[in-house]
């Protein structure tokens, strides 16, 4: 699932489609334009422009315009892919087709050279939008200090897992990165977020710098030493516990009753 790691790399290959000149905007799932956008105030936006800029801010890319142009926000959900000139920016994502059909494409740029910039999302999870309120993200998980993981957790009653992933508070990280980082740091994700010590927070704050660091040199955020137990029947892959199965801040989560407390 697109997190923090995939979309930094959709942002590096976003890079191909700066400074060509918009042709033609295709987007032919309303449900996917978000905040009121539809398919002909896009068009109207984005065509006869062209790309300056993009950027990554948590789980979203965005795409500055040319002419004081609007920025187009690009949310990828759990299955979206981004592809300039048909090469994609991540070949696999986990809990996600990855075939190439075309009847998933949920928004086309095409550009006068001929090339083009599209997202191809299965599920339809994902959505696109101009100029999302950039503010109301929380600070990058990349630039978190130790002080701000600190400000964020203090006094927070609310699962650790559920706060680490609430992108008002941190912007980046999702599902498989967060329980990576609670499996290396032996943290419970069901703790309240306000419970930790000094000890565990710097513990956490460590674990969280490891493991973007680690998944990112392997390749995304599905590379984890937990993802292989990620099922039912799964063992600790430290310990040989059964994990814990349960549902935390809405989504299915993984963790050790050994050696996560």
């Amino acid at each position: 699932m697109p997190e923090l790691i995939e979309v930094a790399a959709y942002r590096e290959l976003a890079e191909l489609a700066l400074e060509r000149k918009i042709s033609e905007v295709v987007a032919p799932d309303a449900w996917w334009l978000k905040r009121g956008l539809s398919a002909d105030v896009l068009s109207d936006a984005l065509v006869g422009r062209h790309f300056l800029g993009a950027r990554r801010t948590g789980k979203r890319l965005l795409l500055d315009t040319s002419d004081h142009g609007p920025v187009l926000g690009l949310k990828f959900g759990m299955t979206g892919r981004l592809l300039v000139d048909g090469r994609a920016g991540v070949e696999k994502l986990e809990h996600s087709s990855n075939r190439e059909v075309e009847a998933w494409d949920r928004l086309v740029v095409r550009f006068a050279d001929g090339g083009d910039l599209r997202v191809r999302d299965p599920r339809r999870l994902g959505g696109a939008e101009l100029d999302p309120e950039e503010a109301r993200l929380g600070p990058d998980a990349v630039g978190l200090n130790l002080a701000g993981l600190r400000k964020v957790l203090d006094g927070g009653r609310i699962a650790l897992k559920a706060r680490l992933m609430d992108q008002s508070k941190i912007a980046g990280l999702g599902n498989l990165l967060v329980d990576e980082a609670l499996f290396q740091g032996g943290l419970d994700p069901a703790r309240p977020a306000g419970s930790l010590s000094d000890e565990e927070l710097k513990r956490l704050h460590r674990a969280l710098k490891r493991t973007l660091a680690n998944l990112t040199r392997r390749g995304g955020s599905h590379t984890g030493v937990l993802q292989p137990a990620r099922h039912r029947e799964g063992l600790c892959p430290l310990d040989g516990a059964p994990l814990l199965r349960r549902t935390i801040g809405g989504r299915t989560t993984f963790s050790c009753p050994v050696h996560q407390r």
